[in-house]
């Protein structure tokens, strides 16, 4: 017989994504409307540790889907990866048996592949859980869509475009850095859908090959284009030096742009409330239903889910295609 969960507790863990709150507003209101109790974890596990839960309502989630942050807040939670696997463990086992002094037996984990892996071991002492895709850089390999993807990778298209005005009034060359320390889907996107001359990230060292980007750069100037757009992942970095080195080498004025925090922030995007709402409805289902170890994604179309071992095991390609694509349009705007 499946387990029946009374009360749900639902936490978002790492980075902030827009879209969060989003997801916090459906799993709220999705359990109540099923009976089921909420409890929101402040602070992610560092919280759950600490002691700091609240009850959740209908009236507490009012007003917050198109806030962007997280309105439980959220923390890294060193206890859980200590270098002593004992410590860690003890850790792991301390936070479940705070969740179940709360009458918690059903966990919402909204957040990154390193979150999961949290849920994933607190699974292992008698609560249920299920992950969302809660994180700005689509860099996790179950699913084709994160929660606060879209938002981020708009708000980088606003940038470039912003900056291609007065690149293009200056005739310079902008080195526009985005987020991504291990993943460059934000600076794919945003590169090819902002016109970028090139587009670098750390899965294709080859691209921040600085001869190659010169001459990019002198092919679309000889052509007649007056501004330059680089677009480069925060997991190549340098920019300011790259910015310096092409000015000084081949005489083309050129400024570096590191957008930095700001792609996290402000409102979602539709697309990314569509899916934290969508996602939160279906984590919250599958708890009901007595599930367990499970994430939630998003593939092909639609809305499924995988066992957390399983998803994290899968590898995710970058978007060859896309740069492949942007490289063979970017000698023309």
């Amino acid at each position: 017989m499946a387990k029946e969960i009374k009360t749900i507790g639902v936490l978002t863990s790492g980075g902030d994504a827009q879209g969060m709150n989003a997801a916090i507003r459906a799993v709220t209101r999705c359990a109540l409307n099923k009976g089921i109790k909420v409890k929101g974890i402040v602070r992610g596990y560092s919280g759950l540790l600490d002691n700091d839960i609240i009850d959740m309502d209908a009236v507490t989630v009012g007003n917050i889907i198109h806030k962007g942050g997280t309105m439980l807040y959220t923390a890294r939670c060193p206890e859980f990866i200590d270098p002593d696997p004992a410590k860690a463990e003890a850790a792991i086992k301390r936070a479940a048996n705070i969740a179940k002094a709360h009458g918690i037996d059903g966990l919402v984990v909204i957040g990154g592949d390193g979150s999961w892996k949290g849920a994933q071991k607190i699974s292992k002492h008698g609560i249920n859980v299920v992950g969302l895709p809660g994180t700005i850089d689509l860099d996790i390999a179950c699913t084709d869509y994160t929660i606060g993807f879209d938002s981020a990778v708009s708000i980088a298209l606003e940038a470039i475009v912003r900056l291609r005005d007065t690149s293009n009034s200056h005739e310079r060359c902008s080195v526009i850095e985005v987020m991504g320390r291990h993943c460059g889907e934000i600076a794919i996107w945003a590169g090819l859908t902002g016109g970028a001359d090139a587009i670098l990230i750390p899965e294709k060292p080859e691209t921040a090959d600085f001869d190659n980007i010169v001459r990019i750069i002198m092919e679309n100037r000889a052509r007649g284009k007056k501004d330059n757009i680089i677009v480069v992942s925060e997991g190549v970095g340098g920019s300011v030096e790259l910015a310096k080195r092409i000015q000084n080498e081949i005489g083309i004025e050129a400024r570096a742009t590191i957008l930095g925090h700001v792609q996290r922030g402000g409102m979602p995007t539709a697309t990314d409330v569509k899916h934290a709402s969508m996602m939160g409805t279906y984590a919250v289902d599958l708890l009901a239903s007595g599930a367990n170890n499970r994430v939630v994604a998003y593939k092909n179309g639609q809305y499924v889910d995988y066992d957390i071992d399983e998803a994290l095991a899968m590898k995710r390609p970058p978007s060859f295609d896309m740069v492949e694509c942007n490289r063979s349009i970017s000698t023309y705007r």
